[in-house]
């Protein structure tokens, strides 16, 4: 394991683990967040998006976490393990309310100058609370499949169902 994408449902602890797992393997970490969104929330441009993902991946180790499409393929194809969190519903709306909360009353920046706000939480279209409920299922589904379609061969898909799991995989450095 010295190339890994980390994806799941936004607040399962994704870039927790990446963070963790990439300092484990002496290799960097990239949160895709981190360079999608530039400041006041403005997406980057794909190509450019693609091109600063295409440049990261292109190192003999990495940890890159995030659920974009868009670079999916970059990520995957140079890719040799997939940590998939899969996590309860329940469990992911219960840490992502208390982390949104949290930053929100303490004005941490995320990314870029970017930071959550509590008008998001009244507006479904900006509400990560709303996002990561209803991707929940679209989520599981997608990582389900990923993980048995022969495409993806070449990949070890590692699923953490639980808060246990992660501390056994951050423990061990391998699948």
């Amino acid at each position: 394991m010295r190339r890994v994408s980390v994806v799941g449902n936004t607040g399962s602890g994704k870039s927790t683990l990446a963070a963790g797992l990439a300092a484990r393997l002496g290799v960097p970490w990239l949160e895709l967040d981190s360079i999608f969104h530039m400041r006041d929330w403005t997406p980057r441009p794909e190509q450019e998006f693609r091109a600063e993902v295409d440049a990261f991946t292109s190192g003999g180790g990495w940890v890159v976490d995030g659920n974009y499409s868009a670079v999916r393929d970059l990520v995957w194809r140079r890719a040799d393990t997939v940590v998939w969190f899969d996590l309860p519903r329940r469990t992911v709306m219960r840490q992502l309310a208390a982390r949104t909360l949290r930053r929100m009353a303490t004005g941490a920046e995320l990314w870029n100058g970017n930071k959550e706000s509590f008008r998001f939480l009244l507006d479904r279209n900006e509400s990560i609370l709303h996002w990561a409920w209803t991707k929940h299922a679209t989520y599981r589904d997608r990582y389900h499949r990923a993980a048995v379609d022969p495409v993806n061969a070449h990949l070890t898909f590692v699923r953490i169902a639980s808060r246990a799991d992660a501390e056994s995989l951050l423990s061990a450095g391998a699948p």
